[in-house]
């Protein structure tokens, strides 16, 4: 069995290297998904890192592609790809782009950054793919202030995609507010249930519910699921949590020091 926290402590440390080397931001992003990344590479997802194209794997696609760094550790933990490709992240030239690009990566599904996108490629996936695999895509809360997030939903409830699993992180806090200042979402779970989604709302740091509800899609035969994880922008370093300065911010080398002995660390 896969230790969860060891796994995310590890992808956070590198999150923590690669963004630091290149001035980097969106470490706040990035940390609240690790440890649901953590349990889908850990043993939910139907993947085999030496065959990442494989015509019946699961489909795991980062909506929110700015958290990009978060799913390229991630990758490289679980084998897709050599560890030492994490130390060209942002470069001129690497594969390992700011924002997250397929071109290149096993195990990266598709580019994103521009958000509102990966609901509907999510869509696409398991339209055809029904009987033989699962699309899983993760969205961040101020994603879904866009009017496509919701065409898809609409989409998904009508052609009764249950092999397509929505995780979104509901961290609260976006760009330049958190997500009730700038534009509240509230009755969140309501709004998918009204589009014939099921719903399970989780805390999307605690592994067990996390794994619990990963393993039990679809929630209900015949309908699309959403898994609405309530996270903490820059979970796992106090410092940085519920800050939306990390949205933007990368470390220097004495927060470095203390982000690493957080996690249990050698700077």
């Amino acid at each position: 069995m896969t230790d969860y926290q060891a796994f995310a402590n590890r992808v956070r440390r590198h999150i923590l290297y690669m963004t630091h080397r290149t001035r980097a931001s969106h470490i706040g992003t990035a940390f609240s998904i690790v440890d649901m990344l953590a349990v889908l590479y850990g043993g939910v997802l139907k993947i085999d890192p030496a065959n990442p194209t494989d015509p019946a794997r699961d489909r795991l696609l980062l909506s929110k592609g700015h958290g990009g760094v978060a799913l390229y550790t991630t990758l490289a933990e679980a084998g897709f790809f050599p560890l030492d490709w994490l130390d060209t992240f942002c470069q001129n030239g690497s594969r390992l782009s700011g924002h997250i690009t397929h071109h290149g990566v096993p195990g990266v599904e598709m580019s994103s950054g521009s958000l509102g996108h990966g609901l509907s490629m999510g869509c696409g996936m398991a339209l055809a793919g029904r009987g033989r695999c699962r699309a899983f895509v993760i969205l961040s809360d101020g994603e879904c202030d866009e009017g496509s997030v919701w065409e898809a939903a609409l989409f998904a409830g009508h052609h009764r995609l249950d092999n397509l699993i929505a995780i979104v992180d509901y961290n609260k806090i976006q760009s330049f507010g958190t997500v009730r200042e700038v534009l509240d979402l509230e009755p969140f779970a309501d709004k998918w249930r009204a589009f014939n989604w099921q719903v399970r709302e989780i805390d999307g740091h605690d592994y067990a519910q996390i794994e619990a509800a990963l393993t039990d899609v679809p929630l209900m035969v015949g309908r699309p699921t959403l898994i609405l994880a309530h996270t903490i922008k820059g979970k796992g370093v106090s410092f940085m949590e519920n800050q939306l300065a990390w949205h933007y911010k990368s470390v220097d080398q004495a927060q470095l020091a203390q982000a690493l002995a957080e996690l249990g660390f050698d700077a």
